[in-house]
């Protein structure tokens, strides 16, 4: 079961992903609202996916607030301890690939630690590809900004709901594709 903030998410970006005029089950980033957020939106980001990197491009005040600086620019993997960098980064590729939500499960390094979770959404830009993610961090206890920026510590990530697109394949023979 998830935070309802997560839950929230996974249903609203589901929602978009069900329209009419989506494309291989991920949503443009022009059919995103961000008044429908309410509340969560000083929790909420975007950011481009860059060679396989994901560099924050918006970044909710809250969030600003918590990490003591700006945050556009940043690599989201900049928000997270060294040991917790390849998970984020595979969970954020699984969403773009699966077309689907991912949750990290999560929690802080500092005394005394806060669990979170952050969940993060493909969307297409204006290119029609999907190179921006969608994200919310949903703490358990309100995050606020203590003597030092917190790191994040990630400890698993699960897809939620199905997989918006087909698992990709090919056949050939001789070098000629027959499937």
């Amino acid at each position: 079961m998830f935070h309802p903030d997560t839950q929230f998410l996974i249903d609203h970006w589901t929602g978009l992903a069900r329209a009419g005029a989506v494309r291989g089950g991920i949503p443009s980033r022009g059919a995103l609202r961000p008044e429908a957020f309410g509340r969560r939106l000083p929790r909420a980001f975007l950011a481009d996916r860059r060679d396989g990197r994901s560099v924050l491009t918006l970044a909710g005040t809250g969030l600003e607030t918590v990490w003591r600086r700006p945050l556009a620019g940043q690599d989201l993997t900049d928000l997270w301890t060294a040991g917790s960098v390849d998970l984020v980064e595979q969970a954020v590729a699984q969403a773009v690939r699966e077309a689907r939500p991912v949750v990290v499960a999560a929690m802080t390094d500092a005394e005394p630690a806060l669990a979170l979770e952050m969940v993060v959404a493909p969307l297409r830009g204006a290119s029609e590809r999907p190179d921006r993610v969608l994200g919310l961090f949903a703490p358990t206890t309100a995050l606020t900004a203590g003597a030092e920026a917190p790191r994040l510590i990630a400890r698993v990530a699960v897809a939620a709901g199905s997989p918006g697109r087909p698992a990709l394949s090919l056949a050939a023979v001789e070098g000629r594709r027959i499937a």
